[in-house]
């Protein structure tokens, strides 16, 4: 529009120039004054400029306060757009600072308290992710995490932040809050000097809040409390920080109380993290050592390193070395993680990033090694990480056996981004060729399984959860099974010995009796029941573990109507009255099928196995006896009758001595028939009966 004209009417048509006018008015001809769309120019740029402004991170645009040279001030200008503002903080968050001013720190707490949502809120309100990109559950990128609800991987993201001047270096990692995934959060605490203890103010102190403080003081890490959810109708802020006081032992006059769906107190963690955190030790002029705690396989850059650097420096071009695999490479990316990738050319002691080597081999990067430069190596590794010790086995077969070859590629490949799983290979006589896995428990179990078939394009099958039992052989050999077809005769095993757990359930007063009922029912051997509050209960009871990898976790959410949790920890092995259970078809064992079962359960399971297999098998020509047995000794049996010819029909009269004999020569041809025949049990029949055994162990 010229700016000569006077303040006369004008008329402009849809088809004007003005691509703004275009977007916000109908194809009509419309009449107005020069002042009043003068007007309009100037409430739209002013509310352009307002929203290019609210969109930059809160470290640019309070940065005019640091006097330093490496973080100068970075102006809003009106005619920026988004992907500047993008780059330019992005870059801003890879200026250098000094190490005193580095803080590393995590989120732990139970699951469901919060921990993602404070995570999403804290990147956002410190501008490491725009407003525009932002979206609930941001650290958690698998697609089943965002469907359960549920953390499963760490997550790593670097923050910058401006305090009293002075801008910071935030290295959050976020972690899982599910039992099963504890040693995630081991992991994750070795590479931090302080955690947020995030307690929900609406439940309280729950069962995992407590075994992460514990693994935190085990690390020396500084705590601090963090009440989340205060805006809930139902928080009670009072009464949780005097839970957190008797029961966990931690100061709570200084405890945070915020709402992460709200943004209320976050600021206030920001602060707090800055005081009260320690930075990391200033070690940049030692021989290079750090810590990978996370890493995993990408088809184009090969295995991706997720470290800490402890002492010394790395940059890109290094040649650098693992201590524990022995293997050398040249670094050709070393970045960091906010939370996508950003190269930069070199990271000091203190600081969390990523490395690409161009690493083909996944045995040659382990999580817990250390990283040394070749030429000048460190002279002792780091300590790593305890090794996870498998509590719960399956067998993984693919439904497929031409797939066999892929699916040993991608345990090899998810045992890289997943350190406690374990695997071996396994044979079945029905399934083919498999992998007997070893997995923390039933939750991490179905993840597995279920990224392997989303990840990989796999089609599996898997067996009944077992676990591992320990058989003293008459000659005084020891012998691990963890599948009953390794399991010694009755005649050379002395006894046989089943893990056992420590359980300790925090329950309302309410529910004490269904819990103890179930815990009973399951074995149990009741142990402390204490009081933590007026109205909350501790329940600990010592119970085998096989009784555990069933429901027992959906019994225990159905009886508490969902307010009871749990936490287990292994005690050791325990002898206990176990048998392997049988099944035989047409006299002939079906080692597939086979289960070790406590004696007191034998014939309930064999019953039902029986009854489902007699379902599932196809009828044959002669008769079919399905049995379940103890050793020799027979508990259930049933039997699938014979399809039969009608060898009378032709005898329409005469007398009854023929109609004898036919049927007589029928019941030879049977005979013979059964004893050189086989019964072929259907794949759907294996499937069927292995998720029986699911339900019924």
């Amino acid at each position: 529009m010229a700016s000569g004209l006077s303040s006369g009417a004008l008329f402009l048509s849809i088809n004007n120039s003005n691509n703004n006018y275009h977007q916000h008015h109908c194809s009509q001809t419309f009449c107005f004054s020069f002042e009043e769309s003068r007007r309009r120019r100037r409430r739209r740029r002013r509310v352009s400029r307002s929203r290019s402004f609210s969109s930059l991170p809160l470290s640019l645009s309070t940065s005019n306060r640091v006097s330093s040279p490496s973080s100068r001030p970075v102006l809003c200008q009106s005619s920026s757009t988004d992907l500047d503002v993008a780059v330019q903080a992005g870059q801003d968050r890879l200026l250098k600072v000094p190490v005193s001013r580095i803080r590393n720190f995590c989120i732990i707490a139970h699951i469901d308290h919060g921990k993602s949502t404070l995570a999403d809120k804290l990147l956002q309100i410190t501008g490491t992710v725009l407003k525009r990109e932002m979206k609930e559950q941001f650290l958690d990128n698998m697609d089943l995490e965002r469907e359960r609800g549920i953390t499963i991987k760490l997550q790593a993201a670097r923050m910058r932040y401006v305090f009293k001047g002075e801008p910071y270096c935030l290295n959050l990692i976020d972690t899982p809050g599910h039992v099963d995934f504890s040693y995630e959060v081991s992991r994750s605490l070795a590479a931090c000097e302080g955690a947020l203890l995030v307690v929900d103010a609406s439940q309280g102190v729950e069962a995992q809040t407590l075994a992460n403080v514990y693994l935190a003081l085990e690390n020396n890490l500084e705590i601090i409390p963090v009440l989340n959810k205060i805006d809930l109708p139902g928080a009670e802020p009072d009464r949780v920080v005097r839970e957190i006081e008797e029961v966990v032992g931690l100061d709570c006059s200084n405890a945070i109380r915020c709402s992460a769906k709200e943004g209320i107190g976050i600021t206030e963690i920001l602060d707090a993290i800055v005081e009260r955190i320690p930075p990391p030790k200033d070690t940049a002029e030692r021989p290079l050592r750090a810590l990978i705690f996370d890493s995993y396989y990408d088809p184009y850059r090969g295995v991706i390193v997720y470290f800490r650097v402890i002492d010394g420096t790395i940059k890109k071009g290094d040649r650098i070395y693992f201590m524990a695999s022995g293997k050398d490479y040249f670094a050709d990316e070393v970045g960091v993680l906010s939370p996508n990738q950003l190269q930069v050319e070199e990271l000091f002691a203190g600081e969390v990033g990523y490395l690409s080597a161009s690493i083909r081999s996944v045995a040659d990067a382990r999580v817990g090694d250390t990283i040394t430069h070749y030429s000048r190596k460190a002279g002792k590794s780091l300590p790593g990480y305890e090794e996870a010790t498998p509590m719960v086995f399956c067998g993984l077969f693919p439904v497929d056996a031409d797939q066999f070859p892929e699916l040993r590629d991608a345990l090899e490949k998810l045992q890289l981004n997943d350190a406690a799983l374990k695997f071996e290979p396994e044979t079945s006589s029905a399934m083919g060729f498999g992998f007997r896995c070893g997995f923390l428990g039933l939750l991490h179990m179905e993840i597995v399984q279920e990224r392997l078939e989303r990840e990989y394009n796999l089609s599996l099958i898997t067996t009944a959860p077992s676990v591992v039992y320990r058989v003293t052989c008459v000659n005084g050999e020891t012998v691990e099974c963890s599948n009953p077809s390794i399991l010694p005769e009755p005649g050379k095993r002395r006894l046989i010995e089943e893990p056992f757990v420590k359980i300790e359930m925090l329950t309302p007063k309410d529910y004490i009796g269904p819990l103890m009922e179930l815990a009973q029912d399951r074995r149990g051997e009741f142990k402390e029941m204490k009081y933590i509050t007026e109205n909350r209960a501790s329940l600990t009871y010592e119970l085998p573990l096989a009784e555990m990898v069933g429901d027992f976790f959906d019994q225990l959410k159905s009886r508490s109507k969902g307010y009871a949790s749990m936490e287990y920890t292994f005690v050791g092995y325990k002898e206990s009255e176990l048998l392997k259970l049988d099944i035989q078809i047409n006299g002939d064992s079906v080692e597939p099928l086979a289960t070790i079962v406590h004696r007191d359960k034998a014939y309930a399971v064999g019953r039902a196995l029986t009854q489902k297999l007699k379902e599932l098998i196809p009828r044959q020509m002669f008769k079919v006896p399905i049995q379940a047995c103890i050793g020799s000794k027979v508990i259930a049996s049933e039997s699938l009758s014979a399809i039969r010819k009608d060898v009378l029909s032709k005898c329409y009269g005469g007398d009854i001595s023929r109609k004898k004999k036919l049927l007589k020569k029928q019941a030879e041809g049977k005979k013979r028939m059964k004893a050189i025949g086989k019964v072929d049990v259907p794949q759907e029949a294996f499937m069927a009966v292995l998720k029986l055994e699911k339900e019924v162990l």
